[in-house]
């Protein structure tokens, strides 16, 4: 079940390369380039003499030894000299990815008076006075704290905060170009969840919502839950409710290209842990047909022992003719499957069991859970986690837009109404007559998607009526707050 990576932009190379003024020198290099597997991205010429042409080829590769085999191709090409090798990923994040700057001019002595003391003074007793005013009249009403310890950031484990700060960056960048949202990383050197919330607890002040990002399970669920009761600002844990609202929304349109209805399907979902059981919860909130949930411990089935509390609810609530076989047997005969665990866990050939007119949500990232190429051959809907590939689900699709809305609405908890209205408002912007097997979400970069999301919410917040199922489905859900893993 060997996968051969795909060439992307995150293992993206530039080399200097100086070569012999010939017609045939340039094209030998992007021949070498392709027989290596990369793809040339761009070949710009920066000197030249009468007898040599000094070039920069930029190409993606698929990981870092890929484009070590790259140099060494060009390397072995006679008259050529590779001067220097750049990966321009780790060029980006030099120096970090975001600053502060100033909204206010301080140019004389009389707006500085007014930006700080003596004016300020003023401002200050006003919100001694009356404390809501913090939200109008300082970065409160505008400014999302994005915390993590470190402990599962992205796929890569327990890497500790300094290691997740580049995730925690990137996530600010994120907010400020989708949603307008001032975010700042809060990296935190304690994995202790009553370290954690304490400390939470008391910066809260300084923000209008918390954003938790790469922290494990089982301690992301007490965490989220114990911030939710403690403050009077939106807790919101991405990994869980943000991957929950795209693949609904991705859901939503993929069922509508298909022709079925939620209440109908079979969904089979890999991985139990914190994405894997919001995506459940909520699709048994808008009255899924079935759930069969898959980890490291099977399929979860009623009479399983050693289940923790989380699995155990999964068990006693999914399920409903007690699988208890492999990965593979779930889907068969399954409408939907959705991935969120780890790669090659399946091959075309599964696949090729599921019911007609099938559904494949792959997303393991950087390798899906199966080859997206070879799922094409049989499913009707195929989407991944990749920014390569048709149908790319990712969260900043939700978190920006959700947290404008909830920011301009004053809100002060985030409710499953929010979710499913910024689902329904992401399926929406592609347009029923738009959506096709290969286009079942919006671009990331679809300047429709934000606004839309951020409005829904915020109408949400304000008229707080519970949105209705699809079909009936369960009445009330607990919040699981115990173990469970994302990685069968």
């Amino acid at each position: 079940m060997a996968i051969t990576r795909l060439p992307s932009a995150g293992f993206s190379i530039t080399i200097r390369i100086a070569v012999p003024a010939d017609a045939s020198s340039i094209g030998r290099l992007t021949t070498s380039v392709g027989e290596a597997g990369a793809i040339v991205t761009a070949l710009d010429v920066v000197d030249s003499d009468p007898t040599h042409v000094l070039v920069d080829l930029t190409c993606d590769t698929a990981d870092a030894s890929h484009a070590d085999q790259v140099v060494d191709a060009l390397t072995a090409l006679d008259g050529v000299d590779v001067r220097k090798v750049s990966d321009r990923t780790f060029l980006l994040h030099l120096g970090g990815k975001i600053e502060v700057s100033s909204k206010v001019a301080l140019r004389n002595r009389d707006e500085l008076s007014r930006a700080y003391t003596p004016g300020v003074a003023r401002v200050c007793m006003a919100i001694a006075e009356n404390p809501a005013d913090a939200r109008r009249l300082t970065i409160k009403r505008n400014t999302v704290a994005v915390v993590s310890d470190g402990s599962a950031v992205l796929g890569l484990g327990n890497l500790g905060p300094a290691a997740s700060l580049p995730v925690m960056e990137g996530k600010a960048a994120l907010f400020k170009r989708f949603g307008g949202v001032d975010a700042w990383p809060v990296v935190l050197d304690t994995q202790d969840t009553d370290e954690i919330v304490q400390i939470v607890k008391a910066i809260a002040p300084a923000y209008g919502g918390i954003n938790l990002e790469d922290i494990a399970a089982p301690r992301c669920f007490e965490i989220e839950a114990r911030l939710r009761e403690a403050l009077d600002i939106p807790v919101f844990h991405d990994d869980q409710h943000g991957t929950a609202i795209c693949v609904l929304a991705a859901l939503t349109n993929a069922l509508r290209v298909v022709g079925k209805q939620l209440a109908d399907v079979r969904v089979v979902v890999s991985g139990a842990g914190a994405a894997g059981t919001a995506i459940m919860k909520l699709l048994l909130r808008q009255g899924v047909g079935d759930i069969i949930a898959y980890d490291r411990q099977g399929a979860l089935h009623r009479g399983q022992t050693g289940l923790n509390p989380a699995w155990q609810w999964l068990a006693e609530n999914t399920n409903k003719e007690n699988y208890s076989g492999d990965l593979a047997g779930a889907v068969r005969g399954a409408d939907v499957f959705i991935g969120v665990s780890a790669p090659n866990l399946l091959t075309g050939d599964d696949i090729a069991t599921m019911a007609k007119d099938s559904i494949v949500f792959a997303l393991a990232n950087p390798d899906p859970e199966v080859d997206p190429r070879e799922a094409r051959k049989h499913a009707a809907v195929v989407a991944t986690g990749r920014s390569d590939q048709p149908n790319q689900i990712n969260n900043v699709l939700a978190f920006p837009g959700v947290f404008r809305g909830m920011l301009d609405a004053h809100a002060e908890e985030f409710t499953e109404e929010m979710a499913i209205a910024a689902a329904r408002a992401i399926a929406d912007v592609v347009g029923e007559d738009k959506i096709n097997p290969t286009v079942i979400v919006p671009s990331v970069f679809d300047a429709r998607v934000s606004p839309a999301v951020a409005a829904a919410v915020r109408a949400a917040a304000q008229n707080p009526t519970p949105a209705p199922a699809a079909d009936p489905g369960p009445a009330d859900l607990p919040e699981i707050a115990a173990e469970a893993s994302a990685t069968p």
